[in-house]
């Protein structure tokens, strides 16, 4: 038999039952339209953070302190480590020591709250050089000035702050000169940072930026960095930098054995390569997860056909009586599983990227506005292939049980 004419043959048979087929596909189609949503909206978040990522650019090196986390318990070793000390920052600033590092920025996070006159804001602090966000990350001052090398070295009590705080705190009023407070300690406003918005990972607009070394010693009373970055000076060169670091900070801290590390370094390349495998794989599981849907949607096919082959049994018989193949009865109904499958995955991809999309609209408006759609042409073609797979599992034993009949028995079925 043409394999077109079985097609039209299984059209009409499932024409007939309009309401059993939608139902038998019910479970198919929920499944699908879920491992739709679950591929789109994980290529909208990587999107999402890598590009973020890629706002720091592909030569910046990240140095931290502690043991590399392995998981959510490792992390708070990373957190409470004073590995990363002032004689560090000199070594990696040597270029004996690191010749391709442009510039060595070391950073302490600072928790907490700022405040005004009574009225506090949670802003991100840091201390750190406030020159690394306006050159690299085009941040202009929209008034006042930067802190130097030489405020830094003479613990100078200043603060260079962004442009939401000053709204926040100041309004329209005049922010330079007068003094916020960081736990303690009061410092004075010497600049503010023009509009800017999100860039990478920072939010610039709420970023209050002292000097290190003020951050060490008045506000948290520490003597390590919470991170280093590292600027290379050629994208080629990020991996001969990180080698350097890793040997230079070995040898400051007398390690000989790089599993002994109580530092960890990380390009943003490789980053980006590991948020790309993690949400790769949080997808690939969430999709199995709602899989299950597809094994129930697979066993209601099952159930249908063999419910059909029952009500045809006098069909199949006449056919058979007419010179059908038992090849001929399987293929027809094997078409007709594949067919009620391949509906239920069609209208669950049209479907799962409705939704998708409505729900990119609503997390552009009300989470993050660079989130965007993504639908990759690789759901659709995985939609396809897992339906059309699981009306070929579960319609072939009903396909194989209907070409089986006898058609004598078959003809005088009531």
């Amino acid at each position: 038999m043409h394999i077109r004419y079985s097609l039209k043959i299984a059209y009409r048979a499932l024409k007939i039952n309009k309401s059993r087929s939608l139902l038998t596909i019910l479970g198919i189609l929920i499944g699908i339209t879920s491992i739709m949503m679950m591929v789109s909206l994980g290529s909208g978040a990587e999107n999402l953070i890598l590009g973020e990522i890629s706002g720091f650019g592909g030569e910046t090196i990240i140095v931290r302190p502690g043991k590399k986390p392995t998981g959510l318990t490792s992390i708070t070793g990373t957190l409470f480590s004073n590995a990363l000390k002032k004689r560090d920052v000199e070594l990696l600033q040597r270029k004996s020591n690191v010749p391709y590092a442009k510039k060595v920025i070391p950073f302490v996070v600072v928790p907490g709250s700022i405040a005004y006159e009574g009225d506090t804001y949670k802003s991100l602090t840091l201390g750190g050089d406030v020159n690394f966000f306006v050159d690299f990350y085009d941040a202009p001052l929209l008034e006042g000035d930067t802190f130097t090398e030489s405020d830094t070295k003479q613990l100078e009590r200043v603060a260079v702050i962004g442009h939401k705080v000053k709204n926040e705190l100041f309004g329209e009023s005049d922010a330079i000169g007068e003094y916020i407070q960081i736990k303690d300690q009061k410092l004075k406003i010497i600049g503010v940072l023009a509009e800017r918005g999100q860039v990478a990972v920072f939010n610039i607009d709420d970023l209050v930026v002292v000097p290190p070394t003020v951050a060490q010693k008045y506000i948290l009373g520490i003597d390590h960095y919470h991170e280093f970055i590292v600027m290379a000076s050629d994208v080629s060169m990020v991996e001969r930098t990180i080698a350097d670091i890793e040997k230079t900070i070995r040898e400051s801290h007398n390690i000989d054995d790089p599993d002994k590390d109580d530092f960890y370094v990380v390009s943003l390349q490789g980053a980006a390569e590991q948020i790309q495998t993690i949400i790769s794989t949080l997808t690939a599981f969430l999709s199995s997860v709602v899989a299950i849907a597809l094994v129930v949607g697979g066993i209601g096919v099952m159930n249908i056909m063999l419910v059909s082959i029952t009500e045809r049994t006098r069909e199949i018989g006449l056919r058979k009586a007419l010179g059908a193949t038992e090849k001929e009865i399987r293929q027809q109904f094997l078409l007709e599983a594949i067919l009620l499958t391949f509906m239920g995955g069609l209208i669950g991809i049209i479907l799962g990227g409705v939704l998708s999309f409505l729900i990119s609209i609503a997390l552009a408006r009300f989470v993050d506005p660079d989130w965007s759609f993504a639908f990759p042409f690789s759901a659709i073609l995985l939609g396809m292939g897992v339906t059309t797979f699981v009306g070929l599992v579960f319609g072939l034993y009903p396909a194989r049980k209907a070409a089986r009949k006898n058609p004598v028995e078959a003809l005088g079925y009531e």
